[in-house]
């Protein structure tokens, strides 16, 4: 059984940090286990027994970045919607999050079938509360389908292929997306 802010969580803390702050200084080809080991001050062997790969760490990583914090209930989907975008075009903006997501595509290899990462996996299930309260509140709702090809994916695309989104752009992705869910 895990302590929260037990040792666990400090090694995972440590691995974590020194992945991000490697990240910024290295390109991904150079990224490697003993690298990691040394700037975290984590063993090598404690590094491999509990992640395994750097894929599968920066896969951790990744899910704790996408699925920190709660997603907004402010009581109306628009406002909920709203809140999310400006949250994720404010993360986009620092060049962590781009960083993680550059590394995990790159680990894509030709022919080789694809699941969900996990860190989409707890991101769309976090996205399908909000919609059902939305729902529940007797709200018009899109699909979570729809809100991550309408509002998520232009956000995160922009971030890792040109400049994140400003804020009130994103914002008109909500608007197309509800009037989207309106129409239907």
């Amino acid at each position: 059984m895990q302590r929260p802010g037990g040792r666990s969580a400090r090694v995972r803390s440590a691995v974590h940090e020194a992945v991000v702050d490697l990240m910024e200084e290295h390109p991904w080809e150079e990224m490697s286990v003993p690298l990691v080991a040394e700037r975290s001050g984590v063993h090598q062997a404690t590094i491999y027994r509990r992640w395994g790969s750097m894929s599968a760490l920066v896969q951790d990583v990744l899910v704790e970045r996408f699925t920190a914090g709660e997603v907004p209930d402010t009581g109306s989907l628009r406002e909920d919607l709203r809140q999310y975008t400006t949250n994720v075009a404010e993360s986009l903006a620092d060049g962590a999050i781009p960083l993680i997501l550059r590394a995990t595509v790159m680990e894509i290899r030709p022919g080789e079938s694809r699941e969900s990462s996990p860190a989409f996996r707890a991101r769309e299930q976090q996205l399908q509360v909000m919609l059902d309260r939305a729902a529940t509140r007797g709200e018009q709702v899109p699909t979570v389908e729809e809100l991550l090809d309408v509002l998520v994916a232009p956000l995160y695309f922009r971030a890792l292929f040109a400049q994140p989104m400003p804020t009130a752009h994103a914002d008109r992705l909500v608007d197309r997306l509800l009037d989207l869910a309106a129409h239907r």
